[in-house]
């Protein structure tokens, strides 16, 4: 049965390429920076931008220099056409003197029942191989037992951390890292992974202050530095681990929820984990552990 693990909520970035604007009272001005910064963000012509949300490309240019006011209905559809997330949909509104559209519930939430039941579910059916469910800064906010098993071991006798984030135990010096076999291997994957996965292909400005820090580090500024640029010519990346004495492979599949109109199920991940190999698979179901 899952486990809860205490998380907070999450928020952006630290390059220029990912910065997005703050929201202020200055409506039609300020929509019009914001949508500028999506529009090039996600690399698209005024033109483009206009066939995408069948409208003008004049319409758009003077939404974006504060010449006309975008309607409710405008600015979802210049939103959906530019792909922003729901989080950052909810900005533009607010700059624009609209109030918020989408939600924010909680995972313990009745708003979220289905969505919870879904995953749990999910993680259970996984046992008793690990997966747990994270939100779009890393933190876990469910675990199954096979997680349970696999980070409370690699921790103890200290019990798991709250909030467990997965980049900081991976990374940070401490009983997780030291036991990633190939940690210097690992490390430019899982970082370049995160941008990869963000969500709408964009990191909240919590997730980008830690991946700054992280990178920061010297030890992995000279992994990034060295990282090989070719293809490794595998499908999947794994992730090893010393346990007792045992060597684990396991491999990852992420799941997300398709179509969400929530805040919160939108920005769920449920990450299972699988052996690589067949000893890792005899070493975790046949163990008496």
């Amino acid at each position: 049965m899952s486990q809860p693990i205490p998380c907070p909520g999450s928020a952006e970035p630290a390059t220029a390429a990912y910065h997005r604007p703050v929201a202020t009272a200055a409506a039609h001005v300020e929509f019009g920076v914001l949508l500028r910064h999506w529009r090039r963000v996600r690399g698209k012509s005024q033109l483009d931008l206009a066939n995408d949300a069948l409208t003008t490309p004049r319409y758009v240019s003077f939404v974006e220099t504060g010449r006309s006011q975008p309607s409710r209905q405008m600015i979802v559809r210049l939103a959906r056409a530019l792909d922003v997330p729901l989080r950052e949909r909810n900005d533009l509104l607010l700059a624009a003197g609209y109030a918020p559209l989408y939600a924010a519930g909680t995972l313990d939430g009745p708003e979220l029942d289905r969505v919870r039941a879904a995953l749990w579910s999910m993680l259970s059916q996984h046992e008793p191989f690990p997966a747990v469910v994270m939100d779009r800064a890393w933190n876990v906010l469910q675990a199954n037992d096979g997680a349970q098993r696999l980070f409370g071991e690699l921790l103890a006798p200290d019990p798991l951390p709250e909030p467990a984030n997965v980049l900081d135990l991976m990374i940070e010096p401490g009983p997780v890292r030291d036991a990633v076999l190939d940690w210097e291997s690992v490390v430019p994957e899982l970082l370049d992974r995160c941008r990869r996965e963000a969500v709408g292909s964009i990191l909240d400005a919590a997730t980008a202050q830690r991946l700054e820090r992280l990178r920061s580090r010297p030890d992995v500024a000279r992994l990034i530095d060295r990282a090989p640029v070719a293809s490794p010519g595998v499908p999947v990346i794994d992730i090893g681990f010393a346990f007792g004495a045992e060597r684990l492979r396991f491999f990852s599949v992420v799941s997300t929820i398709g179509t969400p109109i929530d805040i919160t199920a939108q920005e769920l991940r449920l990450e299972a984990f699988f052996p690589s190999d067949a000893p890792t698979r005899e070493a975790w179901t046949g163990g008496t552990r």
